[in-house]
């Protein structure tokens, strides 16, 4: 069992990486307004497609699944390394996904953290972060939701979970980042019934 202060590390370490937005980023790189003056005001790669420029949103989502894959990776390694099991690894899983969520260098107004969760899974386990990906590309392809891509996709991850690990403390873990995604997906869940979402890739 880790110690508390290595505990208290991790969880600040993943938090301030998960805090770094992407989205300012590449907006910032391309040229492109702030993506929280413009469409749904969301930091993140859909919004960011708003704008018209592909190359950013494909730079936002990258980024933002590439953070929390490395959390839960570099977290991984150094649990492997000194024996510590697996509560390191999950602790980091779930900053760095509330890092994005409610990011400390945005006022805790951060992204849907679709992407980020994304990154976190496939570093918890590839076939669970697969799953869960193609879960989100069928909806996201058939119906052209990302809300509801991604709303469909965090309540199909704890299942895919439980089926891969059966009752391993990790599957919790995954249960956390599911429902504080779709906690952060309220008001898209609403615009969805009020027929008012706009589609992937509608401009801003």
């Amino acid at each position: 069992m880790p110690s508390f202060p290595i505990l208290l590390v991790a969880a600040l370490a993943a938090y301030l990486l998960g805090s770094v937005s992407f989205a300012l980023l590449s907006s910032r790189l391309f040229g492109l307004a702030d993506p929280r003056t413009y469409g749904s005001r969301n930091p993140g790669a859909t919004n960011v497609l708003r704008s018209g420029h592909k190359g950013a949103a494909i730079f936002t989502l990258l980024g933002d699944a590439v953070k929390g894959w490395f959390a839960v990776w570099f977290a991984n390694g150094y649990s492997a390394a000194h024996g510590l099991g697996d509560m390191v690894m999950s602790v980091a899983a779930v900053a760095v996904f509330l890092g994005h969520l409610y990011p400390v260098f945005l006022k805790f107004r951060g992204g849907k953290g679709v992407a980020t969760a994304a990154g976190v899974l496939l570093a918890l386990d590839p076939w669970l972060g697969l799953a869960t990906l193609a879960t989100w590309l069928l909806i996201a392809f058939a119906l052209r939701y990302s809300s509801l891509a991604a709303l469909v996709a965090a309540a199909a991850a704890p299942i895919y979970a439980t089926l891969l690990w059966g009752g391993d403390p990790k599957v919790a873990t995954v249960g956390i980042i599911a429902m504080a995604l779709i906690g952060k997906h309220w008001q898209n869940l609403q615009r969805l019934m009020a027929g008012a979402e706009p589609k992937i890739g509608a401009k801003k």
